[in-house]
């Protein structure tokens, strides 16, 4: 099932507070369903063969994704953790996360939704106490509130992805910087 999620942060922790879209707008939820969910995490490359989950793990992945992004907002500006935030995170840490096994065939990574969603967890303990906060951005497109991992030389990426958010505004900027010309060659 490719519910065709995007993964254009840099990090799957970043991708994975990204499924909560247009947060300053119109917000469009990426884990409607159960399946959506198994879906993320089977098309990040965090498993291979997921446990289908149900309405709970929903609610818990939301959850610890809306934690990791107020931990991520926090850190990139520079404000003390949100202790409550902290405690979802940790506790999502400190369960039982992927283990990846080795068979006849090369690796093979199964995970119920609770070890995909510890293995999350561990990639933002990993994230925010490492030391790529300074590369951490938000997109330049003021209704995308993705978080990026800018590793661009000199750290000009203005962007979370050119598909979607660096498009759509060169082709904005672009009509904009048109209209004026028409407007005068007449």
């Amino acid at each position: 099932m490719n519910l065709d999620h995007v993964f254009v942060c840099g990090h799957p922790a970043l991708d994975f507070a990204a499924t909560l879209r247009a947060r300053r707008s119109t917000r469009f939820e990426m884990f409607a369903t159960p399946q959506r969910l198994d879906a993320w995490y089977l098309e990040s490359g965090l498993v291979d063969t997921i446990t289908p989950g149900d309405e709970r793990d929903v609610l818990e992945a939301a959850d610890v994704r809306e934690a990791v992004y107020h931990l991520v907002t926090d850190r990139r500006l520079g404000e003390d953790f949100d202790r409550e935030a902290l405690d979802v995170v940790n506790a999502a840490a400190r369960k039982t996360p992927v283990t990846p096994q080795l068979t006849s065939t090369g690796r093979l990574t199964e995970a119920t939704p609770a070890q995909a969603l510890a293995t999350v967890a561990r990639h933002a303990v990993e994230l925010l106490g490492g030391p790529d906060i300074p590369l951490l951005k938000e997109c330049g497109n003021p209704e995308c509130t993705r978080v990026y991992v800018d590793r661009s030389r000199g750290m000009r990426r203005q962007w979370c992805g050119m598909e979607s958010c660096g498009n759509k505004h060169k082709a904005a900027a672009y009509r904009a910087r048109k209209k004026p010309a028409a407007t005068t060659a007449r």
